[in-house]
């Protein structure tokens, strides 16, 4: 009895361990909130998924796991030349049979480690391509989704799915990979190997594998969870970043800055937080294999001592000092790829949970699309119609109420109201950035969803309310991919007043745009945008207030074109200044969503209505500023 005592001493211990994270798990998994996180996808849908993205690369994977195989030759046969070398040594002694060992021996190795070198080059090689398509195919997705999906997704998480959670994912490719398959195949063989020399220190060995799955199955719950709050947590830091970032001029004005700090501050320590419960999971995981190793060794030593001495083991196999040396070098080749894929496991939670992130925001349907027999246009009149259009934000109140309008080919209509009233939503309603939740929008009489987006904003010459320009150079932001010759876009700017603007630069149309334009004023990247749209020759122009927030000359500049244009084709207006509408033909004041009034500046000024109000409020500041 007293012989087996070792044996019962670490069988107890590893069935306590076991017990012990079997408990945990049944009681942090009744904890578990199900509305921690948007959803989770299984492991098998994401591996499924992540599949589609290696398979153009499937001829590399194959010459990969060839070399990985061929690589890891060494691991399997240098174990068994050592001990067959420890039985050479001993006399009678062969010089000969000693130096074809160690020549075989450092063959392999050589071989083994040119193919990991070009194993590795390869498969790095084909990490990258991986993880431009994965970002290529998350922006265009990105690209396609509505404006109403786009304001509810911070723009930091959006760059973390793009740079760090698809750089993650590709991991899944250049690590996890190929290590699964080394590392099978390496226990696969250690494991032959052993069943050769000796099958009863083998089964041995073979006890402790059991525990590995059970730890590993708890791991894996515990490292998903763990990493997926981790990337929450991330995801968090990286929106309030870019949010804050892009507002830093608003804080230091207003003095917020320990305010801001403070919330920094809480989400750090709730990203360490979420780290260290990360770190947690495998402090715990790798000492328990560690545990089993050492458990081998023990079991190996005592058995292997036992057999040697008694010159034969329970089952009549017979231990010489070989074997042992050849098993406790296999011990530790069987349990470092347990302990390498506990590693690994570790990547693959990371690039799971990122996978996770991605897809979530890939199976995001875009809420306004074409329809199946959408036209594709190429030029516009300009008509149109508003037919009892009723229009909300999400599940909100009415934004804009059963509105009825027509506005005809190369008339200019402007929209005046309150902020709130609905003037920005009619504008984005046409440019079908938004869809209408009753109703129709018609332009020269065809319903707007039956027409493809693309074509339709094509013909559309958007200025928005808030002018950006990307960083480049003034030339790449008014022809935004597009070849246009320097002359066109020249004659273009001189037409909307922008050309004493080039001029005045530098280097003229190659000028630097430094990022968010700070070397721009407002006026200036009015104009500019200005340039932009007209580039395109629009039937319909739709400008939102684009003549406010700018100095004056500037205004009198952008008024002078507006009116040049607006003789080529339909004008939208929506303008705060009521002076720069004056001359619309048709002019609509809202209020809640309904058209109250209606006419030109003449009639409207006659009825003394509420149009009439806002002008003579207006008139009254100018001559005050005066």
């Amino acid at each position: 009895m007293r012989e087996y005592l070792p044996i019962i001493a670490v069988g107890a211990t590893l069935g306590l361990i076991a017990l012990a994270m079997l408990v945990a798990f049944i009681y942090f998994k009744s904890k578990a909130d199900a509305n921690a996180f948007e959803r989770t996808i299984s492991d098998k849908e994401i591996i499924k998924r992540l599949f589609r993205y290696a398979r153009p690369y499937t001829l590399n994977f194959v010459f990969i796991v060839i070399l990985t195989l061929i690589s890891v030759s060494y691991q399997i046969f240098s174990p068994y030349l050592v001990g067959y070398v420890e039985e050479l040594i001993k006399d009678p002694f062969e010089l000969g049979e000693l130096i074809r060992s160690v020549v075989l021996f450092f063959t392999i190795l050589i071989v083994s480690v040119v193919c990991s070198f070009s194993q590795s080059i390869i498969l790095q090689k084909t990490g990258q391509r991986i993880v431009s398509d994965i970002r290529e195919e998350t922006f265009s997705h990105i690209e396609s989704l509505s404006h109403a999906q786009l304001n509810e997704i911070p723009v930091g998480k959006l760059v973390t799915r793009v740079s760090n959670d698809a750089e993650s994912v590709s991991r899944v490719f250049t690590n996890v990979a190929t290590n699964l398959v080394k590392n099978t195949f390496v226990i696969v063989g250690v494991l032959a190997a052993m069943l050769v020399l000796n099958y009863e220190l083998t089964l041995i060995v073979l006890c402790f594998v059991p525990f590995v799955i059970i730890f590993t199955m708890l791991f894996r719950w515990f490292a998903r969870r763990a990493y997926r709050r981790e990337k929450e947590r991330t995801s968090e830091i990286n929106a309030f970043l870019s949010e804050n970032l892009s507002g830093m001029k608003v804080i230091q004005s207003f003095n917020a800055a320990d305010y801001k700090y403070e919330q920094f501050s809480v989400k750090c320590r709730q990203h360490a937080k979420a780290c260290m419960g990360t770190i947690f999971v495998f402090s715990v995981f790798r000492p328990l294999v560690f545990t089993l190793y050492l458990s081998a060794v023990l079991f190996l030593f005592y058995f292997g001592a036992k057999g040697y001495l008694d010159g034969a083991s329970l089952f009549g196999q017979t231990i010489t000092g070989g074997v042992i040396v050849s098993f406790y070098m296999y011990i530790s080749r069987f349990f470092d790829p347990i302990q390498e894929l506990a590693e690994q496991f570790n990547v693959l939670q990371s690039a799971f949970a990122s996978a996770e992130k991605i897809f979530l925001i890939n199976d995001m349907q875009p809420t306004v699309t074409d329809r199946e027999n959408a036209k594709e246009i190429t030029s516009l009149r300009g008509d149109i119609e508003f037919r009892h259009v009723w229009f909300r934000y999400n599940t909100g109140d009415w934004v804009l109420k059963d509105l009825s309008f027509k506005i005809n080919a190369g008339e200019t209509a402007a929209f005046v109201g309150a902020t709130g009233s609905g003037k920005t939503t009619i504008l984005s309603l046409i440019c079908r950035n938004y869809d209408v939740n009753e109703g129709q929008i018609l332009i020269d009489g065809i319903d707007i969803r039956d027409i493809k987006i693309s074509s339709l904003r094509k013909l559309l010459g958007q200025m928005p309310q808030d002018v950006f320009l990307f960083t480049g150079t003034v030339r790449s932001n008014l022809t935004l991919g597009d070849d246009i010759p320097d002359d066109k876009i020249l004659s273009v700017c001189k037409k909307v007043n922008a050309d004493k603007l080039i001029n005045s630069l530098k280097d003229g149309l190659d000028e630097k745009v430094l990022v968010r334009s700070e070397n721009f004023s407002a006026g200036e990247r009015q104009l500019l945008s200005f340039a932009r749209m007209s580039l395109r020759d629009p039937g319909v122009i739709i400008l939102d207030e684009a003549t406010s927030n700018i100095d004056t000359e500037t205004e009198q500049l952008i008024k002078a074109s507006v009116e040049t244009m607006m003789k080529s084709g339909t004008a939208l207006i929506v303008a705060h200044r009521l002076s720069t509408i004056k001359n619309s033909d048709k002019i609509f004041v809202l209020s809640h969503g309904e058209i109250i009034e209606q006419g030109n500046h003449s009639k409207l000024i006659e009825k003394r209505g509420k149009y009439f109000e806002l002008y003579t409020l207006q008139s009254k500041k100018e001559e005050l500023k005066r």
